[in-house]
This record gives structure tokens, sequence and C-alpha cells, in this order.
């Protein structure tokens, strides 16, 4: 079973394809198969956004357990990991800042639980994802606040 992250937004962010030969961050138009998760967006777009494993894995995520979605410390020591969550929270930032919107909505779930209700809902900036304690939670439900350079 994968993670999966979808983005709402008010027009569609450019479609990119996953490539074996050279993985990559990616979106998507929904399908049939994922097409509930719409159901819990207030933006009329809403497409699903691939890390560089070809699932949402690779997005740093927490599971809900025992009431809430605790962190495992020793998994934030492999410096590959690190490496592959910076890489796939900085190219979701910079993919979400080209979007010239002010607010995206992003919802990440498990392959299958499309319909399933929010456990959680968060405000956050793109300077909260970047971050390295940010991990996206299984059905949580974020309110992303884009912040663009005024200039002179």
């Amino acid at each position: 079973m994968c993670f999966l992250l979808y983005a709402g937004t008010n027009k569609p962010i450019v479609r990119s394809e996953w490539r074996k030969e050279a993985p990559g961050f990616h979106v998507r138009s929904l399908i049939e198969y994922d097409a509930a998760i719409k159901a819990h967006f207030s933006n009329p777009e809403v497409q699903y956004v691939g890390s560089m494993s070809g699932c949402g894995c690779d997005f740093p995520h927490l599971m809900y357990q025992n009431g809430g979605w605790p962190a495992y410390l020793e998994d934030e020591t492999d410096e590959e990991g690190l490496a592959s969550d910076r890489f796939n929270r900085a190219s979701l930032a910079a993919l979400l800042q080209t979007t010239g919107e002010a607010f995206v909505e992003l919802y990440g779930v498990w392959a299958g639980d499309f319909a399933d209700e929010p456990r959680v809902r968060e405000e956050v900036t793109l300077e909260g994802i970047r971050r390295d304690d940010f991990h996206f939670k299984e059905r949580g439900f974020y309110r992303l606040a884009l912040q663009y350079p005024i200039a002179d």
C-alpha cells in the first residue's frame, strides 16, 4: 500500500509523467480509481502529486497509531533517506510556488482510502514544508499559504 498526496488548486498544475528510467517528481490528473478524493477539496482542480519513487511514499509521512502520529527519530538519521525527503519536499514547494495561487490544499492518504474524511486539518507555509522535521500526516489535510517575494 502506498502513501499518496493530492493537491487542490484553482487552475490545473502542469502535468508530467513519472518515468522508471529517470524517476522524478510528477503530477497527473485524477482517474476513476482515485476520483473520490475530490470530495474533500474546496478548490475545483484536484491532481495527484507523486514523489520520485513513483507514488507518494518518498514524501516524509507519519502513520496514525494509538490516537496520534508518532515520529521515529531513528528514521531521521539515515542520510540517504534525509536527502530523499529534502528533495521531495523542495520539489513540491517549488512546484506549488509556480501555481501563482495564494493557497493550495494538500491531502495525504493511503491508496484506496480516498473517501475517508481527514483526521486532522492544519495550516502550513512553504517554509514549513521545507523543514527537515516536517512530515505529512496520514489523512492530514493541509491549507498551504504560498508566499511570493515582493518585487522592487
